[in-house]
């Protein structure tokens, strides 16, 4: 239902991403991105900064200033190592460094000048994160020769036409949202892009161990074991 957006001061997509991201469904793309020209606000959280690099990326690019791009972007599990936020940027009023274990997706593609993003959460990734085989999400050359590096894990962008984005890798686990400064960082980001002024001690809110297990889906059932195949027996 596109007239969905007509009130809409900003989009969140937390989705699925890749080839079966929503918005590189059917026009989608051509939809949001008029929205976005005339300066809807756009977030992305976990799964959703993913999206193919020849079909979503220059979108993303010019909506949020970012994606992940596969074959260049990884995506580990880890614990933020040495965590640094930008203090005096709206989306971190009222956060403090934290300690997370998520997947924290890394090494995203940012467009350039890149000093046009603002790095609103940085870490640095245990090397082991660098040392797993090459493939498309998993590691590349150019992550394992970075060693050490601090990397980007929530940004912030303020599109020439006046409109705002903003993308965060974390968010796999459901559990994380408990987590005051995490759920406070987010969001603020919502209301930052929305257009609206963020309160000097960030958003307030209370999430209690019964509010996170509310409206949440049945797990799904057991997978049955797949019986190995039977050998023929010939008689003697």
């Amino acid at each position: 239902d596109p007239t969905a957006f007509d009130n809409a001061d900003a989009i969140l997509l937390f989705s699925d991403g890749g080839k079966g991201h929503p918005v590189i469904q059917s026009n989608r793309l051509a939809q949001i991105d008029a929205l976005a020209k005339r300066g809807v606000g756009v977030a992305c959280l976990h799964y959703g900064v993913e999206v193919p690099k020849e079909k979503g990326g220059p979108e993303f690019l010019n909506w949020i200033g970012g994606f992940f791009e596969t074959d260049w972007s990884v995506n580990p599990h880890w614990t933020l190592v040495k965590t640094e936020i930008a203090h005096n940027h709206p989306i971190c009023f009222g956060v403090k460094p934290f300690v997370l274990n998520d997947e924290w997706y890394y090494h995203m593609r940012f467009r350039q000048p890149n000093n046009e993003v603002i790095k609103i959460l940085t870490a640095i990734p245990p090397d082991s994160t660098r040392e797993r085989p090459d493939g498309p999400h998993s590691n590349n050359p150019t992550v394992r020769s970075q060693k050490g590096s601090r990397e980007v894990l929530a940004w912030a962008y303020e599109r020439p036409d006046g409109g705002r984005g903003f993308g965060c890798t974390g968010g796999h686990f459901h559990k994380n949202w408990a987590n005051n400064d995490f759920r406070t960082l987010i969001l603020n980001a919502l209301v930052w892009t929305s257009g609206l002024d963020v309160p000097k001690k960030g958003i307030s809110s209370q999430v209690s161990a019964i509010d996170l297990t509310k409206d949440l889906d049945p797990p799904p059932p057991p997978r049955k074991k797949k019986r190995p195949p039977r050998r023929a027996v010939s008689s003697p």
